[in-house]
């Protein structure tokens, strides 16, 4: 049985199981972030190609493809960056507080790993 100084197998269970699926969230965060930079290299390097281009400019709609200005290309690849920039910072905030909320779970944990192992 607990006692005021000394946590619960229980309460220490609860707190790692929350720490596992965080770090679960963590993964699943650090991925998009790294799917959404991917795709702003890719916009970065089209937007590249396509100052280089001359004649005829294409875009991809869906599984279409259709002619279009180099103009509205440039306008299109600029407004997917910007949406990417958004959603990175979404994600990166998310991601920063997870990580903060992962470290104060840490220190409970050690915390009460402490107290029921006799030490603190």
């Amino acid at each position: 049985m607990a006692t005021a100084n000394q946590p619960s197998q229980q309460e220490l269970e609860k707190l790692l199981k929350d720490y596992q699926l965080l770090q679960d969230q963590l993964r699943t965060y650090a991925l998009q972030l790294e799917q959404l930079q991917a795709q702003k290299m890719d916009m970065e390097r089209a937007g590249s190609e396509l100052e280089k281009a001359s004649g005829k400019v294409y875009i991809s709609i869906g599984s279409v493809i259709v002619e279009t200005t180099k103009e509205k290309a440039t306008g299109d690849i600029k407004e997917r960056s910007s949406l990417t920039d958004a959603r990175i910072q979404s994600v990166n905030k998310q991601y920063t507080e997870l990580r903060n909320r992962e470290k104060q779970l840490n220190e409970q944990i050690t915390l009460l790993y402490k107290q029921s192992q006799g030490g603190a």
